[in-house]
Formats: structure tokens, sequence, C-alpha cells
């Protein structure tokens, strides 16, 4: 799999997948690349050429220090995009704390740039609760993650895990083995961007970016039962400020959708964003070359 080098040097590890008109996949906190790979496959086999990049300090990217933030965090997209050889539109899917990497690439880069935009159980437009953001999420709670995570990471992602997917005494969407899964991931990060990441996808006001999606296809899809980002803060706040954007809520459902709901999350993506010509780079997937 290529690497980038982003304007700092960091080292970005991504996947390129497929043939056809580019996406690319952002992952959410904490985790990797890997979530989206059954929605990934399915946009390769509709004709897609998929772009699935693991944040800095996530994955197999390189833990830096510095950079953690959404400026750079869009910036890093960008060199990924130009070392994959992509200058002109990509459609932009954002999960999470990836959609506010859609929000903040649309605003550096132009809509030029941009084909189309998801955001999926996204942090856009502000999670922080404060006077003029009364449906946020306390301060409190985010001081408390991060107390537990510099206590025991360990410990504090696998009972993350389960509020993430909606597990609980009765309910159990996703296996044991995604769990597993869950914590994999999560662990792969070093504790230094985990806690920085958290703190930019908390504090970092996207409301001044919204008027910027104005003439980019839009969809927004966001689970219900979202206890991990809840909806009348996000998707549906988002819809009132962006009214061209196509709003789809997933009634019942919990944060982690690219596993609770993986088949429709996959059918959705791949009739929003169009199908390319079926198959096309579906069996080999076309890798960059690596970085001189």
């Amino acid at each position: 799999m290529p690497y980038a080098k982003a304007k700092d040097g960091c080292s970005l590890f991504y996947k390129d997948w497929g043939k056809g008109d580019p996406v690319v996949l952002m992952h959410g906190w904490p985790l990797t690349a890997d979530t989206f790979d059954s929605a990934a496959i399915a946009l390769v086999e509709a004709g897609k050429r998929i772009i699935a990049p693991d944040r800095r300090g996530f994955g197999r990217s390189e833990q830096s220090w510095d950079g953690h933030d959404y400026d750079t965090y869009a910036e890093d997209v960008a060199a990924i995009l130009d070392d994959a050889g992509i200058q002109g539109p990509v459609a932009l899917v954002g999960f999470s704390m990836g959609g506010g990497e859609v929000a903040r690439f649309i605003t550096k880069f132009g809509k030029d740039r941009v084909s189309k935009a998801v955001l999926i159980s996204s942090v856009v437009p502000y999670m922080l609760k404060t006077d003029d953001n009364p449906n946020g999420v306390p301060q409190s709670t985010f001081d408390e993650m991060t107390k537990s995570m510099k206590q025991d990471r360990a410990a504090f992602m696998q009972d993350f895990a389960k509020d993430f997917f909606g597990v609980g005494m009765v309910s159990h969407p996703v296996s044991d083995a995604v769990l597993d899964d869950f914590w994999r991931q999560a662990m792969m990060a070093g504790l230094r961007p985990t806690l920085a990441a958290a703190k930019a996808f908390a504090t970092t006001d996207f409301r001044p970016d919204l008027p910027n999606f104005e003439g980019i296809p839009t969809l927004i899809i966001h689970g219900t039962e979202d206890a991990t980002v809840p909806i009348d803060t996000s998707a549906r706040e988002v819809a009132r400020k962006v009214p061209h954007a196509e709003l789809k809520e997933y009634d019942g459902s919990a944060h982690g959708l690219f596993a609770i709901e993986k088949e429709r999350l996959a059918t959705d993506l791949v009739d929003f964003l169009g199908a390319g010509v079926p198959g096309v780079g579906a069996d080999q997937p076309q890798l960059a070359a690596e970085p001189a």
C-alpha cells in the first residue's frame, strides 16, 4: 500500500483501490481506514476509485507529535491526493471525526475540488456545548474521557466501543469480534495523537464552514440513537444550515453505522455517489507508486 508525505514530512498511509471517479473515505476516531472496507469494496465494484487514508497518528500512518488540527488534516488529504495523482474533483465521505475533514477540505481547497460530500455520524457542525450551542456535549464529558484514557486507555477503549455500537444488556447489534476489532484499531494509535485528535473534534467549530457546502450535492446519514455524536447537535443542525442537503436518519441505530448498518450504508453510498463502470478494478486494486 502507498504512503504519502505531508507538508511537514509526516508519513501518511492510504489505500488506493479500483478505477473510476475518485472517492475519499475518511475514518472516525480512534480508528483506521479498515472501518470502511465493506463500503469501499461495494464502491469499487460499482466502478469507483477509493482513496482511504489512515489519519496521521492512527493506524499505519506516522505517530507525529504535531499536526492534530483540522487545517492540517485537510492538508494531509490534499497531500495524499497529490501522491495518488488525482488533480480533479473528488467525492468526500467522512465518518464521525472524518466529517470535519470534509468540511475543512471544502473550505481550504474550494468547491472545484469536490464533486459530492457525505457526512456519516459526523461531528459537524460543533460538538461542544456552549451558550450558542445548547444541544452540544458538555466539556466535562470530554474532560472525563481524557482522564480515563490517561489512566487506562486500553480499558477505556473497550468500554467506549460498547457505546459506539449501542451494545447493552439487551441490545447487541454487532458481534464480540467487531468489538475486538474496534479495540485492535484503536490501540494502533499513539496516546498523544489519540488525545490531541479528541480535543480537535470536541472543540473545533465547523459552523463557519457550512456555507461553503452551497452547490455541492450533500448527503447526511445519522443514527437516531447515536449516543456518541447526538443527532440533534450534528446531522439535524447541518440539515437546517445546508438546505439542499439530503438527510437520512437510521431509526434506532447507534454511532458505528459502518458495522451496524453495513449493507444499508453501502447501498446508500453507491446510490448517492453514482455508479461508474461496474466491476472496473474490482478484482485487482490499483496501487499508486511509492513516493520517491
